[in-house]
């Protein structure tokens, strides 16, 4: 499952409208996830630039983002090949 927000987690008890329920979904959703956090230029953004004013655009980031760097476990190596754990 890929879940995506742009809100931190912290807000998320606004959001869901109880700080104790979003605490527990939370937990459940992030037990054995791999959190990603992008940060930078949007991808969207490059794609219409020239849709965006010249005045604003040139104070824009609007060069691709560096890839994350990868998070969680690392993955189980066996005869030379990485198996990714299900769990």
């Amino acid at each position: 499952m890929i879940l995506t927000s742009n809100r931190r987690f912290a807000e998320w008890g606004e959001i869901v409208g109880d700080p104790v329920v979003a605490t527990t979904l939370l937990d459940q959703l992030l037990h054995h996830a791999v959190v990603i956090k992008i940060e930078g230029a949007s991808y969207r953004l490059r794609g219409h630039a020239n849709l965006i004013p010249e005045r604003v655009r040139a104070n824009a980031p609007i060069a691709p983002p560096p890839p994350p760097k990868r998070r969680g476990r690392p993955p189980i190596v066996r005869n030379g090949a990485a198996d990714h754990c299900a769990g």
